[in-house]
């Protein structure tokens, strides 16, 4: 009598993340039909925290244009000083968020393994990236050409708005704009976003530009401005906006802060700073970390609807996962 083929246990599923946030991911109810406007409110009102990321770069912004912006009348004549002074400044914020935080979670592991995402370390010796290493690589490409196009958007809108090349309306002369300018500036930077960055995934657009970006698979800090010339040039080119939208100042620092730092601490690799023993602060964004795992997914944010009207949209799920494999093998099917 012949014993029974040993049976083979069925491979377990490699965990592929080490924290996630609640799963599934939704992102805003602002474009679900049909209109929930109490929900939309809610979650508005939720965004702003005074103690979220959001508020907080709006009151950097304000803080920033009282003390640490040339005045208009000294921008209203080109000259090399102011323009020095803006890069300086943003240098140091870029320093101070992109480094700060890649020391705090990255070097000296303030809070180890905690809310971090993928467990996988910086790349070193990688021929892929400038230098062999990650994080050099990384703050090369953020120090220098991202940090210059950030200062030279940032120099330009404020010489048009002290030449009145732009429309320029204060808090006094016009509240409720002034308001509805300052919501909607976060979801206009999600907007450009997306759009510049589906075309970036487009044929020689990804592989001659985008693809820089790509080279972080796994991503912290400095990974957030880490690209391409040219592409660091168009990120913060939603600022032409301001052309056809009267704003103030502070709009403009507001919708560049949503990059130069918006960028560092989404890219974080971790969801949460923890602050000592119990408190946190939500730094990372899954959504786009996703992006960078799976790569053909989730283009925008949580907080436009591009990618769940297109079928780009990941929710973190394992059904997620199996829904951008469906679509890489219907690709490659046709090509």
């Amino acid at each position: 009598m012949t014993s029974p083929a040993p049976t083979q246990s069925p491979r377990p599923k490699r965990k592929i993340w080490n924290f996630t946030p609640e799963l599934p991911i939704q992102t805003a109810p602002y474009w679900r039909w049909p209109m929930r406007p109490l929900a939309a409110l809610r979650y508005l009102l939720r965004s702003w925290n005074p103690l979220a990321l959001r508020a907080l770069l709006l009151g950097f912004a304000i803080f920033t244009w009282t003390f640490l912006t040339p005045s208009l009348e000294r921008v209203a004549t080109f000259s090399w000083d102011w323009v020095f002074e803006i890069w300086v400044r943003n240098l140091c914020i870029l320093l101070v968020v992109a480094g700060g935080l890649h020391l705090a979670l990255w070097k000296f592991r303030t809070q180890n393994d905690d809310y971090r995402y993928d467990m996988r370390p910086m790349m070193k010796g990688a021929k892929v990236f400038t230098f062999k290493n990650q994080v050099w690589d990384n703050m090369f490409w953020s120090l220098g050409p991202a940090l210059t196009f950030w200062t030279f958007w940032e120099s330009f809108i404020l010489f048009a708005y002290a030449n009145g090349w732009v429309r320029m309306i204060t808090l006094d002369s016009n509240p409720v704009w002034f308001i509805v300018m300052t919501v909607f500036i976060p979801i206009w930077a999600g907007f450009h976003f997306y759009w510049l960055h589906r075309l970036l995934h487009v044929g020689p657009f990804y592989t001659k530009v985008h693809a820089w970006h790509h080279r972080n698979i796994n991503t912290g800090p400095w990974s957030g401005l880490a690209m391409h010339p040219v592409e660091s040039f168009f990120l913060m080119f939603d600022t032409m906006i301001f052309f056809l939208l009267p704003s103030h100042p502070v709009h403009a620092l507001f919708l560049l802060f949503h990059h130069g730092i918006g960028a560092p601490t989404s890219h974080a690799g971790f969801e949460h700073l923890k602050l000592g023993k119990s408190g946190r602060f939500l730094v990372g964004d899954f959504f786009h970390q996703l992006h960078h795992r799976f790569f053909d997914c989730n283009y925008g944010t949580w907080e436009t609807p591009w990618d769940e009207w297109f079928n780009t949209f990941h929710d973190g799920t394992d059904e997620g996962n199996e829904m951008v494999k469906e679509r890489r093998r219907k690709i490659w099917a046709a090509e």
